[in-house]
């Protein structure tokens, strides 16, 4: 880090000199009590690959993972949550799911299916019985497409909806929440048999009931159409990335988006999606500009559950167009430059100010705690403080921030940190693409003195 420390001015020069030499003696010695401003350019480092709620998000169940990452991607079936009617196993679903070595110490992802092709039904037999009709059809490796728009189906639905909320609305190991139920594989569509989806009143009605379940969370959805293109809280995942993202179809992922007026919600919504399935290595190889382009269009935060990191890396070079794409998804925060006083008098005020970039294509998308620190020389935190910054506005480019507070610390040497806090462990959880030490995941920006 180059150091710069730059001495204390007479703050008092532009006093009228009839005034006598006490104003200017109190503003020297109040100064004096604040130390001298440091400032630290602070040097540049790789991005992380494994940085909370971006880059890759893969299955738990598709083979080994070969790259790092934060989020797993977890399907699941009405009928292992609610296999009797009332009876949630949301517990035993966890255990089994969100317990496995792939998932342990990752953030979740999920979506509730009631119809995957090629696949047995994912609809509670409870709500069979109750006369829901199931219809048959034969694409994508056939299956069975509810009556959606049956009363029993859309009331058992908003109630399963209401005891996910319940259940998983502040959890905060839970990332992001895709809406699912309705369509082949949840995904809002029954193409080529269009006859067979909900009506837009039930599609209303289902986004209604994850939004009023969800305040806390982002939902995502798979098309910006039908009343999920008047949604402007919604976010949206491309799961045929990047060959439809923007394919200049009029039905291409972006075009949709465009076409609703939502280009620009990416700014308060995630995206997110599936890479091709089983076309890694060609949207990696020779594909590969069109795939970085596309995440930048897209703003794209996340991929999964298909993605890269399932398959082998075949030489360097496909390992390190992974790395490029997990740094340019989302965010990446780089700090660039911290001022603050030092020596501080015990009693004194400690200011700082830091400035970064965001590298990245998306914010952070929710609001945890940006927090300061000063370390003591065995690592511990002595104190630590709140910045009540709002991440989330930290958009692509630069961002600023500023404190100040009193210090009551013993006199002694002390390590400034900040930190990004993950609610779930309660620990700084982001980490920053700079060359800085790091302590308990806390980036160190400088030494301050108190005396």
């Amino acid at each position: 880090m180059r150091d710069r420390t730059v001495g204390l001015r007479w703050l008092g020069r532009s006093a009228h000199w009839a005034v006598p030499f006490v104003l200017p003696i109190v503003v020297l010695l109040a100064a004096a009590s604040q130390g001298a401003e440091v400032v630290k350019e602070l040097p540049a480092g790789p991005g992380p690959l494994d940085n909370p709620l971006k880059g890759w998000c893969p299955y738990v169940d598709a083979g080994p993972i070969h790259q790092p990452y934060s989020m797993v991607f977890l399907y699941v079936p009405w009928s292992r949550l609610e296999p009797e009617e009332g009876v949630y196993r949301f517990e035993q679903w966890e255990r089994e799911a969100w317990g496995v070595p792939e998932a342990r110490g990752r953030h979740v992802v999920f979506r509730v299916w009631v119809d995957y092709p090629g696949q047995p039904s994912g609809m509670p037999r409870w709500l069979v019985k109750e006369g829901v009709k199931m219809r048959r059809y034969t694409a994508y490796g056939g299956g069975w497409s509810p009556d959606y728009d049956d009363p029993a189906f859309v009331q058992a639905a908003i109630r399963l909806i209401e005891a996910l909320g319940k259940r998983y609305n502040r959890h905060p190991r839970v990332a992001f929440v895709q809406m699912g139920l309705l369509g082949h594989w949840g995904e809002w569509h029954t193409y080529p048999r269009t006859e067979l989806f909900a009506s837009e009143a039930t599609q209303l009605t289902i986004l209604s009931a994850y939004r009023r379940a969800f305040p806390d969370k982002h939902v995502m959805a798979r098309y910006a159409r039908g009343p999920a293109a008047r949604a402007r809280w919604l976010g949206f995942h491309d799961d045929f990335f990047p060959e439809d993202t923007d394919n200049g179809q009029s039905w291409s992922f972006l075009a949709g988006l465009r076409r609703a007026g939502l280009a620009e919600n990416w700014r308060v919504a995630p995206r997110g999606g599936e890479m091709v399935p089983g076309q890694a290595r060609r949207w990696l190889g020779r594909d590969y500009e069109t795939t970085l382009r596309m995440v930048e269009a897209a703003h794209m935060s996340w991929i999964g559950p298909y993605c890269p990191a399932l398959e082998e890396p075949p030489n360097e070079e496909f390992s390190r167009r992974c790395a490029e794409l997990v740094r340019r998804m989302g965010y990446q925060f780089r700090l660039t430059r911290v001022r603050y006083n030092s020596p501080v008098r015990r009693g004194g005020h400690l200011r700082v100010e830091v400035e970064g970039v965001n590298e990245g294509v998306a914010p952070f998308y929710y609001r945890w705690p940006v927090r300061l620190a000063l370390i003591g020389a065995g690592g511990e935190v002595a104190r630590e403080w709140d910045t009540r910054a709002d991440v989330r506005r930290w958009l692509p480019g630069t961002f600023r921030l500023v404190r100040s507070w009193p210090v009551d610390l013993m006199p002694a040497q002390y390590d400034l940190a900040l930190g990004i806090v993950d609610p779930w462990t309660g620990r700084p959880a982001v980490r920053f693409a700079n060359d800085c030490r790091v302590v308990d995941g806390w980036c160190i920006l400088g030494t301050v003195r108190v005396e």
